[in-house]
This record gives structure tokens, C-alpha cells and sequence, in this order.
């Protein structure tokens, strides 16, 4: 700008002035000051957070609870999603509903495999006993075409319907993709008949058998899902297992791994992924798990109660996901099979008897003596596994040594997302599967392009 035009400039601003000046004292007003420069609007922080953030989800107050605080403090490897605050709160709270969201919303069908189980397959049997038959229960949407099928298992204490929201997500995005979604044995739908036993032995007062405990150790359960995608190859006619991405969160992390670490699957595994869970905070929470499971409701009065708790006590932090997920946890005692349920008294309103007789289907604490079994040795298995890795966590505290040096060296890919709690897949839907197509994407072989074999470009009389 020349000398003159600055010249201009001032004396323009000098003349308004002088008319502001003039203008307020005839208004009887205090007079303005001289514009020296564009005049800005004030930042607020406050408010800018509050612009954001929007107001607090369905009411709840915003207290973080999952180790975000220390996550940020990493900033190599938190990956905050494209248009997204890094802290904005997770969405899907806007409607207070508390009815449940049928399965039919996310998935195709439903599909009942049985297996007459063998002695290495089936549930704890002593010699004497016939084998026990197990009745597998999974949630399936089919690929299109050539789609790759993601392979989904829940946690502990959880369903094939953990992922329902997450599968819809999916599609959006990846639309010849399907979802399988087992529930393991002990959860949902899935029942394992236990065989009669041999004539004379059992309770003496009803001649049945004692009940047995069931096997959830870490190779029947990879074994179990390694049989439901056996099963629904036949059950569907395919003629070949479509590409595959197992995923797994909590316990079934353990689960894929043990199963990508196997082989079993062949070159139809692309790559696995595992959500929020790592060797060393597994053991770590495994010792307050019994307290936890104490302090929890052992029952409710109304399926809506249930799905209502996990939203207030911020189990669940996306109320669409807890109205499609928590009716898989809970049955009417008369219909659950634990015969410590069945022998509930009859009470009054406002005790533990029929008054809230929604209760949980998997009794965690009696899964105890496999709990050491599902994680030691995670971090290893993981890293030497065949296929591509991808570690989802809800805070990077949750990192062990192992996996901080092999995240370090690049042998797996690595996304946190501190908004999210336990749950990430059911808090943050719509991100999680953004980044299971990213994954899949980046190990996709169909989309390869590889080089003419010298034998074909001789045979064409090209020089080589």
C-alpha cells in the first residue's frame, strides 16, 4: 500500500469518526472512539465449546470415565476421524425412547446351526456321559458378489447383537459387504443340550443329571466360530468362503486372534481387527471384576429398565445401540436355563424375586476360571498372527509394552478413540466401521495389480 492511499485511508476513517462524534453529541450520547482497526467479534471459549460439543446427550451430564485424558497426551497415535472434533461427544442420544430396536433393522436373517458336538468340541462331559449337542445361533447379512464378509464375536457377557448397529454402518459405507454375527456359546441364543447321563447316577431325589459346567476356554470358543462360518458356507449354498475380516472386541478379540493365529481359515482371511483390548489391562481389570459384577444389577423389572441402566451408567453411551444390543442379555427367568434362576422365591415389589425378573443370560462370575485362560499371551498372538492387524482402542493407556514397540516398528495399524468408552463399536458406530473399511480396503487383494509374467510376454514375442 503506497503512502498515499494510506493517507486516504486514515482520512476516511477520520471523517467518520468526526460524524459518529458529531451525530452522538446531538443524541446526547458519550462520543465513539477512533476505528483504528477491523473490528473482530470476542472469542468465548465457552461458548465455542458449547457450539461443538451441543448440548449434553439425552441429558446425561458429559463425565469421560474412558482414559481419554491421558490419551491425548499421545498425540502419534490418536487419529481423530475427518470433520469431527477430537472431543465431540458421541451422537445417537437425541431420542429419550427406551423401546427396543428389533434385530430385523440391521440384519437379513437369522440362522440356527447345530452341530452334534464331539468330545473335544462339546461342553465339560465326564467319559460316562454321551456327548453334548450345541445349537449355534448368529445374526448374517450376505455379501454381494465378491464382498468381503466381516466375522464379528462379542465380548463376555454379550451378543451377536453388539454389532448390529455397527453392521448397518458398514453397508453404508461398503455396500456388497456382509456381517456374521455368533453368539457365543453361553450368550444370546446360542444353547448347548447337555446328553443323559448314564442310568443311576445324578440328583437321587429327580434322577437328572447334575448340571455341567460349560466349556468357554479360549481354543472351543475359536473353534466354535472357526464351525459358524463352516456352517453358514453350507447352510448358504456359497460355493467358496467369500474373503473374510474377523472382528472382535474384549473377550472375542482374544477369540479372532487365536483363530487368525491358527490358519484355519486359509488365504480367505484378509486381516483381523481388535477392539479395546490388550494383554496386560485385561489382567490388570480382571481383578476387580468380581467387584464390578457385585455391584451390578442382578435384575430388572422391565426389559426398558435394562436398557435404560446401561445408558445411565454410561455402559453403553449410545442409546440406539442399547436398545438394539441389551435385549440380547436379558430373558424372563422362566425362560433362562441356570437352574440357581429357577429357584428364585416368589416375591413381593421391590425385592429380587418376580419383581424384576428380567435377568442376565450369562452368569459372568461362573465364567472365572477362564479368565486368565482368554488373555495371557494376547499381545504375542496378535503380533505373530498371519493377515492384517488393527488394534481399536478407547485410550492409548491401554497400550502394553509389546504393543507399543510392534505399533512402533509398524506392524499393525492403530486408532484411538478417547470419546468412546468399553464399547467402542457400540458408542461409536458410524466411526468404527470407517475404519474397518479403511482396513479392509488397504488388504483388499482383488484391488492388486500385479505385474505380465515374463513366460506370457515371451510367448506374445515381446523382449523381456
Amino acid at each position: 500500500m503506497t503512502e498515499a492511499s494510506t493517507a486516504h485511508t486514515m482520512s476516511e476513517l477520520q471523517k467518520q469518526w468526526a460524524k459518529a462524534r458529531l451525530g452522538s453529541q446531538a443524541l446526547g450520547q458519550p462520543p465513539a472512539e477512533i476505528p483504528t482497526t477491523t473490528t473482530m467479534p470476542e472469542f468465548n471459549e465457552a461458548d465455542e465449546d458449547k457450539e461443538m460439543a451441543g448440548p449434553s446427550p439425552g441429558g446425561f451430564p458429559f463425565d469421560d470415565d474412558s482414559s481419554s485424558a491421558s490419551s491425548v497426551s499421545s498425540t502419534g497415535t490418536v487419529i481423530p476421524s475427518p470433520g469431527r472434533a477430537l472431543f465431540a461427544r458421541p451422537q445417537g442420544f437425541a431420542s429419550r425412547s427406551m423401546d427396543p430396536i428389533p434385530w430385523t433393522t440391521y440384519f437379513e436373517r437369522e440362522l440356527f446351526l447345530k452341530e452334534e458336538a464331539g468330545p473335544d468340541s462339546g461342553s465339560r462331559t465326564s467319559n460316562k456321559n454321551k456327548p453334548a449337542s450345541i445349537t449355534y445361533h448368529a445374526y448374517l447379512t450376505s455379501p454381494v458378489g465378491k464382498g468381503p464378509l466381516f466375522v464379528t464375536h462379542h465380548g463376555a457377557g454379550s451378543s451377536g447383537l453388539s454389532f448390529a448397529v455397527l453392521s448397518s454402518e458398514i453397508r453404508k459405507r461398503l455396500p456388497n459387504a456382509g456381517i456374521l454375527s455368533l453368539d457365543a456359546r453361553g450368550h444370546g441364543s446360542t444353547t448347548v443340550t447337555a446328553a443323559s447321563s448314564v442310568p443311576g447316577e445324578g440328583d437321587v431325589t429327580t434322577g437328572q443329571a447334575p448340571p455341567t459346567p460349560l466349556d468357554l476356554s479360549l481354543s472351543t470358543l475359536a473353534t466354535d466360530l472357526f464351525t459358524v462360518i463352516q456352517l453358514t458356507r453350507t447352510a448358504m449354498h456359497w460355493p467358496e468362503l467369500p474373503p473374510i475380516i474377523l472382528v472382535g472386541h474384549s473377550l472375542g478379540g482374544a477369540v479372532v486372534t487365536e483363530l487368525a493365529k491358527s490358519y484355519r481359515l486359509g488365504p480367505s482371511l484378509l486381516g483381523y481387527a481388535v477392539l479395546d483390548v490388550v494383554e496386560g489391562c485385561a489382567m490388570d481389570a480382571l481383578q476387580s471384576m468380581q467387584t464390578y459384577l457385585s455391584t451390578r444389577p442382578q435384575g430388572f423389572a422391565t426389559l426398558k429398565d435394562g436398557i435404560d441402566w446401561h445408558v445411565r451408567s454410561r455402559t453403553i453411551r449410545n442409546s440406539t445401540s442399547a436398545r438394539t444390543s441389551v435385549p440380547g442379555l436379558l430373558a424372563p427367568v422362566e425362560e433362562l436355563q441356570r437352574p440357581e434362576l429357577q429357584q428364585l422365591p416368589r416375591g413381593v415389589a421391590g425385592t429380587e424375586g418376580t419383581a424384576k425378573p428380567w435377568r442376565w443370560k450369562t452368569d459372568l462370575a461362573a465364567t472365572q476360571p477362564f479368565w486368565e485362560d482368554w488373555f495371557v499371551g494376547l499381545s504375542k498372538k496378535f503380533l505373530e498372527a498371519r493377515g492384517g492387524k488393527m488394534l481399536l482402542l478407547a485410550g492409548t493407556d491401554r497400550l502394553d509394552t509389546e504393543l507399543t514397540i510392534g505399533q512402533m516398528q509398524g506392524k499393525y495399524a492403530l486408532q484411538v478413540f478417547p470419546e468412546a468408552g468399553h464399547f467402542i463399536h457400540e458408542d461409536l458406530p458410524e466411526k468404527t466401521a470407517i475404519a474397518l473399511v479403511d482396513f479392509h480396503r488397504r488388504n483388499d487383494r482383488s484391488q492388486l495389480v500385479l505385474p505380465p509374467k515374463v513366460s506370457d510376454l515371451l510367448a506374445q514375442g515381446k523382449k523381456v
